[in-house]
């Protein structure tokens, strides 16, 4: 019975604790503040800000003492702490998540959950080309490790383990996309892929835990390779022009094929005159346009996406002429 009222209590200040804990959100390399709700600091106030057991920073008043501890734990704070000289709140450039403590004459007052996301990079390749995905560093330390992982369910698709001094690529899981196509920089734990396929859209996340933590999330997109659209003649009819009758206006489609993400867009000189968009994959468009056969402006068919484009220029002497002209022919 006895032992049942201990865990009974045990179990209400750990409640209490996680209730009493402020949580703080902010993204990876961002800064947030940690209030201390102190309007102004007294002449007797010793304030410390804890991280676990270190203390990371101190106020001292009476001595005038204001200090950052920003090299303990392997440096993670080095030019990332301000302090508040008015307030004592603390403002840190996140890097990790974790539980920071407001002490205030060696009392607990505050309690903060801080959780930092990583950040996401966004990063875009043409099919067939190959790509370098960066974690951002310039050495890997002796303690560290590294792990690449793809997709929502986080597949390990790659590993460095300095200490065991290996590197090693799962080239072979998610049905063998990344077969042969996977090869890490034993220098800055780098990861690039080789003659990438629409298979390798997605999710990138790279962790380094060891000297100094990292996470980074990479969107990379993936986009085909775009074909040159093509112009062609819409009818084989010429219309004549209603305020002349040796003039006639000739009908023309640009169009494309199996195609996705896409914009497909006239041109009159650098004017874009219509476009038609498509997100599905293996989508078809086509785009109309009427022009008058003696028309002398330039006119181009573009067919673009968020990273490259393909141009078709008209020949307007070549798909166009008279109704004189097409009887001749």
């Amino acid at each position: 019975m006895k032992k049942m009222f201990l865990r009974l209590v045990l179990l209400s200040l750990c409640l209490w604790r996680l209730d009493a804990m402020e949580s703080v959100s902010v993204t990876q390399g961002n800064s947030v503040t940690l209030n201390s709700d102190l309007t102004e600091i007294k002449d007797n106030h010793l304030i410390q800000w804890m991280l676990g057991n270190t203390l990371i920073a101190e106020i001292n008043k009476q001595e005038d003492n204001f200090t950052v501890y920003d090299d303990v734990l392997d440096g993670r704070f080095r030019d990332s702490l301000k302090l508040d000289k008015q307030t004592g709140s603390l403002t840190i450039t996140a890097q990790n998540t974790g539980v920071f403590q407001l002490w205030i004459n060696q009392q607990l007052k505050k309690t903060f959950l801080l959780h930092v996301h990583a950040k996401a990079v966004f990063l875009s390749v043409t099919e067939g080309n190959s790509f370098t995905l960066n974690p951002g560093l310039t050495d890997i330390f002796d303690g560290d490790e590294i792990q690449w992982k793809f997709g929502i369910e986080e597949t390990l698709i790659a590993e460095v383990n300095k200490r065991a001094d290996r590197f090693t690529v799962y080239d072979d899981v998610l049905d063998g996309r990344f077969r042969d196509r996977l090869k890490l920089d034993n220098q800055t734990g780098s990861l690039t892929i080789t003659n990438t396929t629409l298979k390798h859209d997605g999710l990138y996340e790279v962790k380094r835990t060891g000297a100094r933590f990292l996470s980074k999330l990479i969107s990379f997109s993936v986009y085909a390779r775009l074909p040159v659209p093509v112009i062609s003649r819409n009818s084989s009819q010429c219309s004549s022009s209603s305020s002349s009758s040796s003039s006639s206006s000739c009908s023309l489609v640009c169009s494309a094929v199996n195609v996705s993400d896409v914009t497909l867009s006239w041109y009159k000189e650098n004017s874009e005159l219509s476009r038609i968009s498509a997100s599905d994959f293996s989508a078809s468009l086509s785009l109309p346009l009427e022009v008058e056969y003696q028309d002398k402006n330039t006119y181009s068919c573009v067919l673009n996406n968020p990273i490259s484009n393909q141009t078709q220029h008209l020949d307007i002497t070549h798909l166009c002429h008279t109704c004189s002209d097409s009887v001749k022919r």
